[in-house]
């Protein structure tokens, strides 16, 4: 283990009868986190916009949220899991996620994929091409998100997107780093280890991790970029612990995750009612790993 170990704090953006329609994170903004977030380095957002049980369930709209919840916590770093680049266009995420970097202090970080929920697309009304070109579509949002975040007046004309002269002041000190969710061996890695500071993904096993992983750090040595160099992040669903065995098996799942090159946790723990377990976390399972 390491003292590099890092933990971010998933909130979750839906209301149901679990949380009694509320919307969770507006819950856990005042009861939860104040508790949680001092010990995390964290704080993750879903992009939806509208629920997976029933449509009428209160989903809040992700920039809005991590916006309002970094001026409301202002001591962790703010990410989104993961922004679906076809719901914005990207100029406009560009400069969405420069004026969040500047107002929370360099804390932003633009996590984005391609994409893959195709009955939202379609109610929104947005085009929702095969996978291949959504991909291709996020390596051009990267692109336009850096010229913009670097340049004053910057233009690109690529195949599916373009700017001239889109000026997005005042430019990010730090830029954003920027954290792809992809999963796909084809094309998904491949431009991780290109292009991505972090990466997130799901764990499904010792091999396919091994495999997936070993994707991302060819791509970048490929490329000429230090594979170190990319923070690797997995997200974990599971209850907070509520006994010592509990943390006992969690030590050991996530140190074992670590010991595969995992360097940061996104913990989503659903919708706790009581701090008492995120003490338990911090201390029979964060101190262990980070000791």
């Amino acid at each position: 283990m390491t003292s590099a170990l890092k933990f971010g704090w998933l909130s979750p953006v839906i209301g149901n009868r679990w949380s009694d329609y509320q919307p969770i994170a507006a819950w856990q903004d005042q009861h939860i986190l104040p508790t949680a977030l001092p010990h995390f380095d964290s704080l993750w957002i879903a992009d939806h916009f509208y629920g997976f049980d029933a449509k009428t369930d209160p989903f809040l709209e992700a920039w809005t949220t991590l916006t309002w919840l970094a001026a409301r916590h202002p001591n962790v770093e703010l990410c989104h899991h993961v922004l679906g680049q076809g719901y914005r266009p990207p100029a406009l995420t560009a400069k969405m996620a420069a004026t969040l970097q500047v107002l929370s202090g360099g804390r932003f970080i633009l996590g984005i994929g391609a994409g893959w929920r195709e009955d939202e697309y379609a109610a929104y009304g947005y085009d929702f091409p095969k996978p291949s070109v959504r991909f291709a579509q996020l390596e051009e949002v990267i692109t336009i998100c850096r010229l913009m975040w670097t340049e004053a007046e910057p233009s690109f004309e690529g195949t599916h997107f373009r700017i001239a002269g889109a000026s997005a002041p005042p430019l990010p000190n730090p830029v954003p780093r920027i954290c792809i969710g992809a999963s796909g061996e084809k094309i998904g890695l491949p431009l991780v280890g290109r292009l991505a500071d972090m990466w997130n993904s799901f764990f499904r096993g010792d091999d396919d991790w091994n495999r997936r992983l070993g994707i991302v750090r060819a791509t970048a040595e490929q490329a000429g970029r230090d594979p170190g160099s990319i923070e690797v992040t997995t997200t974990v669903e599971r209850p907070l612990p509520e006994t010592d065995e509990d943390s006992e098996r969690l030590v050991e799942q996530l140190g074992h995750l670590a010991d595969l090159g995992v360097q940061h946790f996104v913990m989503d723990f659903g919708n706790p009612k009581s701090t008492e377990p995120i003490h338990r976390f911090v201390d029979q399972v964060i101190g262990p790993l980070r000791r």
